[in-house]
């Protein structure tokens, strides 16, 4: 029986040679770095933030979404503009009903359906704001059970708590993604004459605990600090003194941007200041986003983009805006109100819907047009 010869000596033998002559050779098995791809260098950081209006739910909102089985259904509500909420990192929307439970209420005391804060998820919206007029439209009851629906839902929020040890807690929202740091703040005029009951908490303006909460958010070291503020006058497609005022004390006390909603109308925007380091975003008014309001100009308003940069330094990179028209049920003879973004086209809808969206496009852009400063609308 011959023996069976084991070829292992001959392998390392053969490896020792081989690790030899490349150690010669200063073989480096890495590409060289001119064939590298340019990008990997890149170190700067991107993000990309959606502003949108009021998410409002009047009742014939409710009936119409209200299915046979006694439950409500807003899917189709979003379903044209969800991809271009998912586009962006970060989607804020102000949330402006309460979740009281039943019985459903549309204005002047909002209480909507609880499926109507899952539909604004599942379209893609990451932060809601709670700091508006109708906060406190179904009481301390409501006020809580919003704030522990939003919490259940994992949905971050800013502008009311139930106690004041929540708001030390979470205030100001720090959010964090893509490398970026951001701190959010959010308040409100007032609450259409309700009074908030301790042990809650309503942030309403109020100069002196805004410094304050200020210096709280700059001590979280963000690379900006955004301020949705629900502010003006109903109806009104131009900002008033007030509301400029206001503006110019935020941004010099260490606001970054600014973002505006109440008025039910858009109002114009401001890019403040031409050096790219120092550039800060001052929306007036978003709009209404998703209403039953007919009012000229109150059926649709703004999605508004902002994208951040930094390396060394964070700084504005762009903004931009887009129109969204509701269509009403009367009007679309569909089931439910519908989000129109500007890219869908005129073939599919109806000669009313057509009407009706062109009137709010041409009116809005024609006040926007006039006066705007340091941002257009997207696509165009």
């Amino acid at each position: 029986m011959k023996k069976q010869i084991s070829i292992l000596p001959v392998l390392l033998l053969w490896l020792a040679i081989g690790t030899s002559l490349l150690s010669q050779v200063g073989c480096n098995t890495e590409r060289p770095a001119a064939d590298k791809d340019s990008t990997a260098t890149d170190t700067t950081a991107r993000i990309t933030l959606l502003f949108a209006g009021d998410l409002m739910q009047h009742i014939t909102q409710i009936n119409a979404a209200r299915t046979a089985g006694d439950t409500y259904d807003y899917t189709d509500c979003f379903a044209l503009v969800r991809p271009l909420i998912e586009e962006a990192d970060i989607a804020i929307g102000n949330f402006e009903v309460t979740l009281g439970g039943k019985p459903y209420r549309g204005y002047p005391c909002f209480s909507a359906p609880d499926e109507y804060v899952l539909a604004i998820r599942d379209a893609g919206f990451d932060v809601l704001l709670t700091a508006n007029n109708h906060c406190l439209d179904s009481g301390r009851k409501g006020l809580e059970r919003t704030i522990r629906m939003l919490d259940s839902l994992r949905i971050p929020h800013c502008g009311t708590y139930a106690t004041p040890e929540a708001r030390q807690k979470e205030y100001p929202l720090l959010i964090e993604k893509k490398g970026f740091r951001l701190a959010l703040l959010n308040y409100t005029y007032g609450t259409n004459g309700l009074v908030v009951k301790a042990p809650n908490v309503v942030n309403y303006i109020d100069t002196a605990v805004i410094a304050r909460d200020i210096v709280a958010a700059q001590a979280m070291q963000p690379d900006a600090i955004i301020c949705c503020i629900h502010w003006g006058l109903e109806y009104q497609t131009l900002q008033n003194r007030e509301q400029e005022q206001l503006a110019d004390w935020l941004l010099a006390h260490g606001v970054t941007h600014i973002i505006g909603s109440h008025p039910h109308v858009v109002q114009p925007i401001e890019v403040r200041g031409t050096n790219d380091a120092d550039r800060h975003l001052v929306v007036y008014s978003l709009g209404n986003y998703l209403s039953n309001m007919m009012k000229k100009n109150c059926d649709g308003g703004l999605m508004v983009t902002l994208e951040l940069e930094k390396d060394s330094t964070t700084r504005m990179k762009d903004a931009n805006y887009q129109l969204v028209w509701v269509s009403r049920p009367v009007v679309s003879h569909k089931k439910v109100h519908r989000l129109i973004p500007t890219s869908y086209p005129d073939s599919l809808l109806n000669a009313e819907e057509r009407r009706l969206r062109h009137i709010f496009y041409e009116s809005t852009r024609e006040n926007l047009g006039k006066h705007n400063k340091g941002i257009s609308e997207r696509g165009s």
